[in-house]
């Protein structure tokens, strides 16, 4: 059980990669966290909760909220750091693609984010912060992202409207916009090419984005923000 007092974390994608290194981090800053995603594995850690489900779920959602609150009694910051990446051309993407890639990304915001905000109305505030990419301010003609663009822009939109909206209600909004990182998602025999994207000609760490995120939570006065982090592509390449 967390002490009396402690903030709560909710991180979804939490398995691997940016997801469980933000779980680590949290931690270290002395946050309780509940950490979901589809096939993470029950934590040794009495102030780790995970939850296994599918965040395009609705019903994952609620499970994951309900047990938070059961466990830990509050909920301080949500992470939405779940997402996927289906690059191909346009015409290409399939109904199938489109409702993979909006139900990750936008399903799986809008109805853990909603009840997260609701507690956060209940108790003196809270955080919410969107893992977004940088492709959605710079295309780029070597990655094929509509899709990307349409869910992640999306979601630095809703970014800046959750800001302004609950301002003066003691909850903050913002978004990390990446560059490719290193992750399970990316084979190294890619890193190569991936590290040419951008112009300080390597890929991101997960250190690099879970670093952009604790700024955040600990930036009090920031709100609405898209905070880039991708080696330099938002400037211009």
């Amino acid at each position: 059980m967390s002490i009396s007092g402690q903030r709560v974390s909710v991180i979804t994608g939490a398995s691997q990669g940016i997801g469980a290194g933000l779980v680590d981090a949290y931690r270290k800053l002395g946050y309780a966290v509940v950490a979901t995603s589809r096939g993470i594995a029950a934590s040794e850690d009495p102030n780790v909760l995970t939850v296994q489900g599918d965040i395009a779920d609705p019903a994952t959602a609620e499970r994951v909220i309900a047990a938070g609150l059961e466990r830990f009694g509050r909920i301080d910051t949500l992470v939405n750091n779940a997402g996927i990446f289906i690059a191909k051309p346009f015409t290409e993407y399939t109904q199938e693609d489109y409702d993979a890639v909006t139900g990750v990304n936008l399903t799986g915001f809008f109805r853990i984010t909603q009840l997260a905000v609701k507690q956060m109305l209940r108790q003196d505030g809270g955080h919410v912060v969107q893992i977004t990419t940088s492709l959605v301010d710079h295309p780029n003609s070597a990655v094929t992202s509509v899709m990307a663009s349409l869910t992640k822009g999306g979601l630095q939109s809703a970014t800046k409207a959750l800001a302004v909206e609950y301002a003066t209600r003691g909850i903050r909004s913002n978004a990390v916009a990446c560059g490719t990182i290193k992750t399970p998602m990316h084979p190294e025999a890619f890193h190569e090419t991936l590290a040419a994207l951008h112009p300080v000609g390597r890929m991101g760490e997960v250190s690099d984005i879970v670093d952009a995120v604790v700024y955040l939570e600990n930036a009090p006065f920031v709100t609405g923000e898209i905070l880039h982090v991708d080696g330099g592509q938002s400037a211009g390449h």
